[in-house]
């Protein structure tokens, strides 16, 4: 077992609110996309809803399929995703197969193109679940700093802590 595991957050600006005709298809793909994640090779764990009612959950563990009602900076149009995963490679096999990778080349129909760092990765020890209080964090030290060994990106990434 590692020492450290890789937490990620990416988060979006949404063009058009969740329910719309418009943001159909990428909604309807949410549990599919999140039901891959959770079969990957080197996933750990992902951020979920806490569900408002016991009859709402997807029956496991008291919490809904997805975050889109979680906020982050406080913005109702940013929708957030956090998830940790055993390595790089895991989160890179994952992000570029299957409906995900469909999904990303086609963000730009539903999400606003933004200039900030919306993608920051970090090394958690292994066991720690992110808050969004933290994913609010390195984004920002990401944005302000650029990439350091507490808040990169997979284009500049950094080893864990005593690799």
């Amino acid at each position: 077992m590692t020492s450290h595991e890789l937490a990620q957050v990416n988060i979006a600006r949404l063009k058009f609110p969740l329910d719309s005709p418009e943001l159909k298809y990428f909604v309807d793909n949410l549990d599919p996309v999140n039901a891959a994640a959770e079969a990957s090779d080197g996933f750990v764990w992902r951020l979920k809803e806490e569900a408002a009612d016991t009859n709402s959950t997807d029956g496991t563990d008291g919490t809904v399929g997805d975050a889109t009602g979680i906020r982050i900076f406080d913005d109702e149009w940013l929708i957030v995703n956090m998830s940790v995963w055993q390595g790089v490679d895991a989160l890179k096999d994952f992000m570029y197969r299957g409906t995900h990778r469909e999904l990303l080349t086609r963000r730009h129909e539903w999400f606003e193109r933004v200039a900030e760092a919306m993608t920051a990765l970090w090394w958690v020890p292994a066991g720690h679940r992110p808050t969004v209080a933290e994913a609010e964090e390195h984004l920002t030290r990401l944005r302000t700093e650029g990439p350091t060994a507490e808040a990169f990106t997979l284009s500049r990434l950094f080893p864990a802590p005593g690799a």
